[in-house]
């Protein structure tokens, strides 16, 4: 069997004496569409942002495509080529346009000509059905458009695999669904996927697995017919009884 996408063997994050995740343990597969879900305070974003160095952990290990990431500055920088990234606050450039915001990454970190980061900025705005704002401001995008836009920018950079850390939540409702429509069609492509959200209904249509968290640790795992249909942890029963309104 090839090796694990992303791999994680015990991995522990202290703040100080607070302990943010607890011996953690995950793997997957090139392709897989990871959901991990949970309440707030749980770990989840803590987790994923470690996958890509942005916190440092503290114990274990954690593998992206066979790299470790250390303190080694090089591994480190090979990971983030090729994981792309989406926040929950869009996280563009407000001085700079649309386009501008998608390619200059691609020309500051791989160092690819202009002409040709402009193209490849096209093609990712078009994949997003945002191509048509390419000339505006991020300021005169609605919220969707602009996570839109943040997902295209993390698209030019040709990652192997995407994190999404709540990318709906600071949307208004009406918003919701352009984002997750977008995140469809990128799932449906085989991109390697892990998305904290709590948007329930995206994870039982398109996740491979679902995985919840609760202080720090991951509790449960499953397919989403069976997480959803017979959660075996008490704990994920009362979150999905809360989350859904059973």
């Amino acid at each position: 069997m090839s090796e694990p996408a992303i791999y994680l063997h015990g991995v522990v994050k202290r703040y100080g004496a607070f302990i943010a995740l607890k011996d953690v343990s995950l793997s997957v597969d090139e392709g897989e569409r990871v959901v991990i879900c949970g309440p707030s305070g749980s770990g989840k974003s803590t987790l994923i942002r470690c996958i890509n160095r942005l916190e440092v952990h503290s114990a274990g290990t954690i593998k992206v495509e066979g790299t470790e990431l250390t303190d080694d500055d090089d591994a480190i920088r090979e990971v983030r080529r090729e994981v792309g990234m989406v926040f929950q606050d869009f996280n563009l450039f407000p001085h700079l346009s649309v386009l501008e915001n998608c390619a200059l990454p691609r020309i500051r970190v791989r160092g690819t000509p202009r002409a040709e980061a402009e193209q490849i900025a096209r093609r990712e705005l078009e994949r997003m059905r945002i191509d048509n704002q390419a000339d505006k401001f991020p300021d005169q995008l609605s919220g969707g458009q602009q996570q839109r836009v943040a997902i295209a920018r993390a698209l030019c950079m040709e990652p192997r695999i995407m994190l999404f850390d709540e990318p709906t939540s600071a949307l208004d409702p009406e918003m919701v669904g352009e984002v997750l429509d977008a995140m469809v069609a990128l799932a449906e492509g085989g991109m390697t996927m892990i998305c904290v959200t709590h948007e329930m209904g995206f994870a039982r249509s398109v996740a491979d697995r679902v995985v919840f968290m609760a202080d720090g640790r991951i509790v449960e795992q499953a397919p989403p017919d069976r997480f959803f249909d017979s959660p075996s942890a008490p704990e994920t029963r009362r979150f999905l009884e809360q989350i859904l309104g059973d």
